[in-house]
C-alpha cells in the first residue's frame, strides 16, 4: 500500500507528519528525563512498580482489582507487585473495616517520599530546558502542548501535583 504525504495545514503550512515527527523528538526526550529521574531509585524499585506507587499516591486506597485494571495488568501480576512494594515499605494493605474480606492497598510514608522525589527530579530538569526557550516559544508550547493533551483527553496537572504521565486516570 503506498502512503501518500499528509496535506498541509492551510493556515500554519505544517503537514501532520512534522507535528508527528517533532512530538515523537519530544516525547523522545521526556523518556529520557523521566529515566534519569528514576535512576536514583532504580535499584529500590522497578519503573512498573514506580507506575504503581505513583498512581496509589494520586488514587489514595485502592483494591488490587482497580489497581490491575488502572495499570492494565493482570491481577496475579499486580499481587506480585504489590508483594514487592510492601516488602520494601513503600506500600500497605489494609482490611476493610465494614468487610473483611477487602483490602486496600495504600502507599508509605516512605512510598510517598519516593515518588515526590522522583517527580522534584523530573520537574528540575523539565524546568531547566523550558528555561533555555525563549519566552515566546515556552508561550507557543504551553498551547500546542494543551491542544495536543487536549485532543488525546489527557486531563491538566495541577500545579505541584503528582500525576502518572501517560498513564490514564
Amino acid at each position: 500500500m503506498t502512503q501518500h504525504p499528509q496535506p498541509a495545514d492551510p493556515v500554519s503550512g505544517t503537514d501532520v507528519d512534522d507535528v508527528t515527527r517533532a512530538v515523537l523528538t519530544a516525547s523522545r526526550l521526556l523518556v529520557a528525563v523521566s529515566a534519569r529521574s528514576l535512576s536514583s531509585v532504580e535499584d529500590r524499585v522497578t519503573l512498573p512498580q514506580f507506575r504503581m506507587l505513583v498512581v496509589l499516591t494520586t488514587r489514595g486506597a485502592t483494591k488490587l482489582v482497580g489497581l490491575a485494571e488502572l495499570l492494565r495488568v493482570n491481577p496475579s501480576t499486580a499481587m506480585r507487585m504489590v508483594d514487592r512494594l510492601i516488602a520494601a515499605g513503600l506500600a500497605d494493605r489494609q482490611t476493610n473495616p465494614t468487610n473483611r474480606r477487602e483490602t486496600a492497598l495504600t502507599v508509605t510514608d516512605n512510598g510517598r517520599r519516593l515518588v515526590e522525589q522522583v517527580t522534584a527530579r523530573r520537574r528540575a530538569e523539565i524546568t531547566s530546558i523550558v528555561e533555555r526557550m525563549d519566552p515566546m516559544q515556552r508561550t507557543a508550547l504551553v498551547d500546542a502542548l494543551t491542544a495536543f493533551s487536549d485532543a488525546g483527553g489527557e486531563p491538566p496537572v495541577q500545579d505541584r501535583a503528582i500525576h502518572p504521565l501517560g498513564w490514564s486516570d
